[in-house]
């Protein structure tokens, strides 16, 4: 075919100009990296909990969330969650119960979305971008914890697997809290990713261990730990 033919035939799509202004953005991400890394290299070691936060505080889920935090403070960790409602309330809550560092790395929403109660004051961010506050959860944490939640819960959980998997940060314990709300995904990843399409290794699924136990992940994390040559987690700009 000729070019004149597939000129006459092909009609680019119009696209609308980008505005100006958004030239600034750059210096808005450069700006959220900035306030990120001072404030958060001065926290110490930390397990990152993600889950809903849609989760009620009268929900099974919550308590566990509860519990779970206050072990791992037990433990000398500090708690890292998005700082909202549900969930994340309820990590830091376990945080707070036992006066251990609890910190909120909020994302601008127009639902759903504010700080919780229970944040270290000094330890509160807010983003506009949420690759910049996934970065910050990946980079500042020793350990992720995973309770059950919606669609970004599971871009979290996907993400993080994906940075060990393709070695962009260190084999870090990932857990998902939760056999029943879990199961069912684990068995489409055995059953459909793994044997029918082949699309992961057998190996990826030792990377998230699901159990309903607080003292597993306690030991699953401490026990990674336990080697002094295992590198501290993170994030490859």
């Amino acid at each position: 075919m000729s070019e004149d033919k597939k000129k006459e035939l092909w009609k680019p799509r119009k696209w609308a100009e980008v505005k100006g202004e958004n030239s600034w953005t750059m210096f808005k991400v450069i700006s959220e990296f900035v306030d990120g890394f001072e404030k958060l290299n001065r926290i110490g070691p930390c397990v990152s909990i993600f889950g809903s936060a849609r989760t009620k505080s009268d929900h099974k889920y919550y308590q566990l969330a509860v519990d779970v935090a206050k072990r791992l403070t037990d433990e000398g960790y500090g708690i890292i969650t998005g700082g909202g409602p549900g969930i994340m309330e309820a990590g830091n809550k376990g945080a707070f119960l036992n006066n251990a560092t609890s910190v909120g790395l909020n994302i601008d929403l127009p639902f759903e979305q504010f700080n919780n109660q229970y944040l270290d004051q000094d330890k509160v961010l807010n983003y506009n971008y949420f690759f910049i506050r996934k970065v910050m959860f990946v980079k500042y944490a020793q350990a992720f914890v995973v309770m059950p939640g919606g669609f970004g819960t599971l871009d979290e959980l996907f993400e993080v697997l994906t940075l060990i998997q393709t070695n962009k940060v260190s084999k870090v314990p990932v857990i998902l809290m939760g056999t029943e709300f879990w199961g069912g995904l684990k068995d489409w990843i055995v059953g459909t990713m793994l044997e029918k399409e082949n699309n992961i290794s057998p190996k990826d699924l030792d990377l998230m261990p699901i159990t309903d136990d607080i003292e597993e992940v306690v030991k699953i994390i401490n026990d990674y730990y336990q080697n002094p040559e295992r590198l501290i987690p993170n994030y490859e700009l």
